[in-house]
């Protein structure tokens, strides 16, 4: 990049000094390090089951360059043009979601997956950053114009997201998207009045679940009183966190893998962790960090109302979903199959991960100087 100069007009040269680099070299970085826990974690796991050693790596490898291709391309949007995007990956998604209800294979007691030849998709993965940044407009619609039905547009899309994720069930998704859009929310300005009633709705909605639902109870019990149910995996997690230690055993000297069914996507951590080390770990983290913090500092310089939240809300939802991942690990949280961004194994993660990064690199693109604060 170095014969892109500052006064070179084309469209790569624009792309190049007003993107965010420090976020960029973040996000690759991070599919560097899931390639490379994919290789330590996930040979056992496919030997375990009857397959190719390195199954799972070559797929993962196969959704690298596609990943790469749509951060990229994303990344060169204006703001209207992300709307744009979102709002057609809405409409597709949520329609997908229902799908599969239909057509999609029973997985573990839930129908989230649309099969397609070899590959499986996951349509909500891609329904939360359109979510999101369709939220955001709708309520900086709200703030821009008087009387606008912003707030309004903004919890029917949530409704509707939220409905069909608790038919497949996926409760881990559900919360993720309700915390994200309670932040929105929060950052649109809505009264205190209102953001109290729907926390009581969140709660009174966790409620229900444990009441109604026995495999939510069962996570829940198991969280709270270990002693009273299976916590193998939690465990298992935990001494190979102990087993790591600062530096860990080792490349390939972990024994977690080989017992974890989950060991290279919830519980890709605890291989990082015993492998290599709290030092490996900490890594994680600061990327992870850099990310969310840039794409803040970013939205709190920027005048536009849309732009804030929709940058804000990307990067909350990104953190939080590394966080959830992290904390499950750590039994911190009850369990929840939620993938670790960029780091654990899956084709329809990675590519709708992909699109979150696409999006926030090219929202919090430098712009000219009426359009940041001073």
């Amino acid at each position: 990049m170095a014969l892109l100069s500052r006064t070179d007009r084309s469209m790569l040269a624009n792309w190049w000094w007003t993107v965010d680099r420090w976020s960029l070299a973040a996000i690759l970085s991070l599919i560097v390090a899931g390639i490379l826990l994919t290789l330590a974690a996930s040979p056992a796991v496919a030997g375990r089951i009857g397959l190719e050693p390195f199954y799972f790596v070559y797929r993962q490898l196969s959704f690298v360059a596609p990943a790469l291709i749509v951060i990229f391309t994303v990344s060169f949007l204006s703001p209207r043009d992300v709307r744009r995007l979102a709002l057609g990956l809405y409409g597709v998604s949520l329609f997908l979601m229902l799908m599969t209800l239909f057509v999609g294979p029973e997985i573990k007691g839930a129908q989230r997956w649309l099969m397609f030849g070899p590959f499986s998709m996951q349509p909500s993965e891609f329904v939360k950053p359109a979510f999101v940044v369709l939220a955001a407009a709708a309520l900086a619609e709200n703030h821009r114009v008087p009387g606008f039905p912003g707030t309004a547009m903004a919890a029917g899309l949530y409704a509707m997201v939220a409905g069909v994720l608790i038919l497949q069930p996926d409760f881990g998704q559900t919360l993720l998207l309700s915390i994200v859009c309670g932040a929105l929310f929060f950052l649109g300005g809505m009264r205190w009045q209102w953001l109290s009633a729907l926390v009581g709705a969140g709660i009174a909605g966790i409620a229900g679940a444990y009441v109604f639902l026995p495999h939510v109870a069962s996570r829940i019990d198991r969280f709270m009183y270990p002693d009273r149910g299976d916590t193998y995996q939690v465990d298992t997690a935990l001494n190979a966190f102990s087993q790591g230690g600062l530096s860990g055993v080792g490349p390939g000297e972990g024994s977690v893998k080989f017992v974890l069914p989950d060991a290279h996507t919830d519980f890709i951590f605890a291989v990082a962790g015993e492998e290599f080390g709290l030092a490996a770990c900490t890594i994680l983290l600061i990327l992870f960090g850099v990310i969310v913090r840039r794409a803040l500092i970013h939205a709190h310089e920027e005048r536009d109302h849309f732009v804030q939240l929709a940058a804000s809300g990307l990067a909350v939802m990104f953190g939080l979903q590394a966080v959830i991942n992290i904390a499950v690990s750590l039994s911190l949280l009850p369990a929840k199959g939620m993938t670790l961004p960029f780091v654990s194994y899956g084709g329809s993660s990675m590519l709708a991960l992909a699109l979150t990064a696409g999006m926030l690199l090219a929202l919090t693109r430098r712009r000219a100087a009426a359009q940041r604060r001073t």
